[in-house]
């Protein structure tokens, strides 16, 4: 398997000033901001619809319509011919813009009502938006990834860096919006719609990059250099995925064990007398800053072997009972300390492992079967999150 030459080994071209490494990083960012824009504004929604497991139907809503779309996408096949790179991008940006956009218009036609005067009408569309969302996200996603599994490393490691880098964007940003004004239910309105009209913004800037991408000469070589993909039998997904099995098991395992716990454990189940509804906020932002730091260990050093890999995503299982002390265990481990350090290794075991599996993939196949190795990869990731989704409902049984 490691001696077949894949899409990252040709050769490498000059990225003056890095503009394309950015711009990967970027676009990758936005690929997941507007799900960080959702479940980071847990203090929002919480006040809004105080009776719903907010974080845990978003996941569930927001993962399932993203993995039907990678589906659907697969199984087509060849969607590159039917749609362009830059069609693609332009529809999932201007989806993610306006389902963001969603909630703030919410509140404001309800004319400041609280909760008391919200009705299931508002909920269903406020979660009809984040479904809508992912589908924009597998739209993008599934064009992005597979885009970079045909380039060098890398590219693939700007990508996954970037989506790291916007939860800890999202983070930031959320904190500062909400500190910036006094604590009271308006105030804390008024900070969330500032919130996500400054993301919707971000994403049209990603919009703008994903145009000029393209036309930068270097990217211009990197589509010279590969192969014509004519030239090669049309590989089939079944063929590749089985090829790539381990980091496929790999990436859907990482998935099922973060999903589970992050965000619906972390933000609903746990509670702090002293941080009150700051504490999912700052527990989000430590998750987020770990899956950055494990993401961006790939520009170090990048794990070679996949068994080992993959043996690391199996051993993560340990978080289950690990959290599930922090829950019902002794007094101390209930404490804010114990978690944050948890969460901390729960994200950046997330991130490395992840960039990792992402990184070797498409390395592991020819060339011409790398675009595929790459979205048959996000497949899986998705499934996985798909499945911790659901399996994270299992915390309040």
């Amino acid at each position: 398997m490691e001696g077949e030459k894949g899409a990252a080994d040709h050769p490498e071209t000059r990225d003056t000033y890095k503009i394309a490494y950015i711009i990967h990083f970027l676009l990758g960012a936005g690929n997941l901001l507007p799900w960080n824009a959702f479940i980071t504004a847990i203090d929002y929604f919480g006040y809004l619809y105080p009776t719903k497991h907010i974080e845990k139907v978003f996941s569930v809503a927001y993962m399932s319509s993203s993995v039907l779309v990678l589906l659907i996408v697969v199984s087509w096949g060849g969607w590159s011919k039917h749609l362009s790179y830059r069609l693609r991008m332009n529809m999932g940006f201007c989806i993610f813009v306006l389902s963001l956009m969603v909630a703030p218009l919410i509140d404001w036609s309800s004319s400041g009502s609280g909760p008391e005067g919200r009705s299931n009408v508002a909920y269903g569309v406020t979660v009809a938006s984040v479904v809508v969302c992912g589908i924009a996200d597998g739209l993008i996603g599934g064009s992005l990834v597979g885009a970079a599994g045909k380039l060098p490393k890398q590219y693939m490691q700007a990508v996954f860096a970037g989506t790291a880098s916007s939860g800890v964007l999202i983070s930031i940003l959320r904190i500062i919006t909400k500190a910036s004004l006094p604590q009271n239910p308006q105030r804390l309105r008024t900070s969330a719609h500032f919130y996500f009209i400054v993301s919707a913004i971000i994403l049209l800037c990603c919009a703008l990059s994903s145009n000029l991408l393209y036309k930068l000469p270097v990217m211009e070589q990197h589509y010279k250099l590969a192969p014509d993909d004519s030239l090669f039998p049309k590989p089939k997904f079944r063929a590749v995925a089985r090829k790539i099995r381990w980091p496929a098991f790999g990436v859907l395992m990482v998935y099922i064990v973060t999903l589970s716990i992050f965000p619906g454990f972390i933000a609903e189940d746990l509670s702090s007398k002293l941080l009150k509804d700051w504490y999912p906020v700052l527990l989000i932002t430590i998750y987020n800053v770990a899956d950055f730091t494990g993401k961006s260990l790939t520009a170090i050093y990048v794990l070679k072997s996949i068994k080992k890999a993959t043996w690391g995503c199996i051993l993560r299982l340990v978080f289950y009972p690990l959290f599930a002390a922090c829950l019902n265990g002794p007094k101390w481990l209930k404490t804010e300390v114990p978690v944050a350090i948890l969460t901390f290794m729960l994200g950046v075991t997330n991130g490395y492992l992840t960039s990792v599996l992402m990184i070797l993939a498409p390395m592991a196949v020819s060339v011409s079967e790398a675009e595929l190795s790459a979205i048959a990869m996000v497949v899986f990731l998705g499934i996985g999150l798909v499945g911790g989704s659901v399996i994270g409902w299992f915390w309040i049984i």
